[in-house]
């Protein structure tokens, strides 16, 4: 893939596509798709999942990128090869840094279904071979305020205890009238949907919608009611994104 297929634009929302992993678990992935077969430099791929109390992940590999893990609802418990054992509810964040190689597995808690967003960043090349690591926080250590016609959580970025080689900024964000996003000079970025309905830019934006962004410019959403997106954006490494598997070299 060229760079300038992998920073391909659109500046219509497009929807997600259903995928379904080796184990039974469903997603919803916002990208790479074949409605946008592209990655989003530094993001290798986003997506939605889904987890049945008798599905989940076992034991697997993963080296070269780090992985963001934020819940919706429910619980997921996750182990790794690093001997760290943590169960994940409602708001409560993972970040997993890959790097040499590590091995996790990731199951819903307490007999119930559960749902959250899974976000895999690229680490650059000179850092392919960084030390594993983990790290989790609970819904209350990440900030959170008002801002004008939304309320903002902070997953990644300014005063959470979360962050990446890659520099980068995750909202969670709940818009219940007008809210305005930057997407900060040379960074790329995504809106994804995930529950009510609004619009982006006078277009239709509803749960599974994906809106990428590679150009800084600032976008606005507006909901009648209430909508909640995340806002994701991080700075470019200008690297071919080699994914292979499980794997991003």
């Amino acid at each position: 893939m060229t760079e300038s297929e992998s920073q391909a634009s659109t500046d219509r929302p497009i929807s997600g596509e259903s995928v379904r992993h080796g184990t039974g678990v469903n997603s919803n992935r916002a990208f790479p798709t074949d409605g946008y077969p592209h990655n989003l430099d530094p993001f290798v791929l986003f997506e939605q999942f889904y987890i049945d109390p008798d599905k989940g992940f076992p034991m697997h590999p993963h080296r070269g990128f780090e992985i963001v893990s934020y819940m919706i609802e429910g619980g997921m418990e996750h182990e790794d090869s690093l001997g760290v054992a943590n169960t994940a509810y409602e708001s409560d964040a993972m970040r997993i840094t890959t790097g040499s190689g590590i091995r996790h597995s990731e199951f819903p808690a307490d007999g119930q279904a559960c749902t959250g967003l899974q976000l895999w960043v690229n680490l650059p090349q000179a850092e392919k071979d960084a030390e594993p690591d983990y790290v989790d926080a609970t819904a209350d250590a990440l900030p959170t305020e008002k801002r004008d016609g939304a309320t903002v959580t902070t997953v990644v970025g300014e005063g959470s205890p979360i962050s990446l080689y890659t520099p980068m900024e995750y909202l969670d964000v709940l818009v219940t009238d007008a809210w305005t996003w930057s997407v900060p000079e040379e960074w790329s970025g995504f809106l994804y949907g995930v529950a009510g309905r609004g619009t982006v830019e006078g277009h239709s934006f509803t749960d599974g919608d994906v809106l990428p962004v590679t150009d800084a410019r600032s976008v606005t959403l507006r909901s009648n009611e209430s909508l909640r997106v995340v806002a994701v954006s991080g700075r470019p490494h200008g690297e071919p994104i080699r994914q292979r598997g499980p794997y991003v070299l």
